[in-house]
């Protein structure tokens, strides 16, 4: 452990009184220079039916999932932001045209920090993802040849630190744009200190559909940061998701939190409603 420790470079501790954010997991990226390891457990939940179709769903799928970051420079950080295992529990012709238990894709890229005031606690970076399609098919993964993330992401210190904002702005961009949609989406966080150790925060995520895959299923869903259903029928639909939740920091080093989150639009593609768990160890 000490000869890895000696090869690592450690995160940036400047900005230890912010947390990282937990709605859209995939794609809403902290945008601090880390070297950690976060695993995640998501159970989400599915609406009854689904798209204009009222195709019958229902049930829930689990995620056991492992991100982890490593600073390369001061600036510059390798990130992992999707992998892990998928525990299908769908109902209906959900379960039965789409969905069985398997692997998620991987999803990597850099991320590169642009902006770092420690003394205004401001913060902007830039990077991409590489989403590999390595999954299982029958989890609704490995469609095509893969997507990539482009996003920019922020954050600011407020009131001393004792609250503090984070907004990301992403474009996700299949290689094969016949069996994927394009997207576009942008996530808010604010959270405030109710004491040294323990954070409440809010969250929200915007996703609008730019356009649809050409070949699919006419399922009038997405998908979201989970799967990857290749639907017709979603080219202009905007789904708003907003959470509640908490975080304990105990130290630099150590995060744990949970997160409620739940649709706000008419339009839910494919989220009743969802609970995200997290650890972050971070060096």
């Amino acid at each position: 452990m000490a000869k890895l420790k000696q090869h690592l470079r450690p995160s940036d501790h400047c900005f230890d009184d912010f947390i990282s954010p937990m709605i859209d997991f995939v794609h809403f990226e902290d945008p601090r220079n880390l070297t950690e390891l976060r695993p995640i457990f998501v159970t989400h939940q599915f609406p009854a039916t689904l798209g204009p179709a009222n195709i019958s769903a229902g049930g829930s799928v689990q995620l056991f999932a492992l991100q982890f970051r490593v600073a390369l420079t001061e600036r510059l950080s390798l990130i992992a932001v999707k992998d892990g295992y998928i525990l299908d529990n769908s109902e209906g012709s959900l379960d039965s045209l789409v969905l069985d238990s398997g692997w998620a894709d991987v999803s990597a890229g850099l991320k590169y920090n642009l902006i770092r005031d420690t003394q205004s606690g401001t913060l902007l970076s830039g990077g991409f993802t590489y989403e590999i399609p390595l999954g299982s098919e029958q989890a609704a993964q490995a469609v095509g040849d893969g997507e990539f993330h482009f996003f920019a992401t922020g954050g600011q210190r407020l009131l001393d630190g004792n609250a503090h904002v984070l907004s990301s702005f992403g474009w996700q961009l299949p290689v094969d744009q016949s069996v994927q949609s394009t997207t576009v989406h942008w996530n808010n966080h604010f959270d405030v200190k109710l004491t040294d150790r323990v954070y409440l925060f809010t969250e929200n995520s915007w996703w609008h559909w730019v356009d649809e895959a050409e070949n699919g299923l006419a399922l009038g869903v997405s998908g979201q940061d989970l799967l990857n259903l290749g639907s017709t029928d979603v080219e202009g639909n905007d789904l708003v998701t907003h959470n509640v939740g908490m975080k304990f920091k105990p130290s630099g080093n150590v995060e744990a939190g949970v997160a409620y989150e739940f649709p706000l639009t008419a339009f839910k593609d494919v989220l009743e409603d969802r609970v995200t768990i997290d650890m972050i160890f971070r060096y």
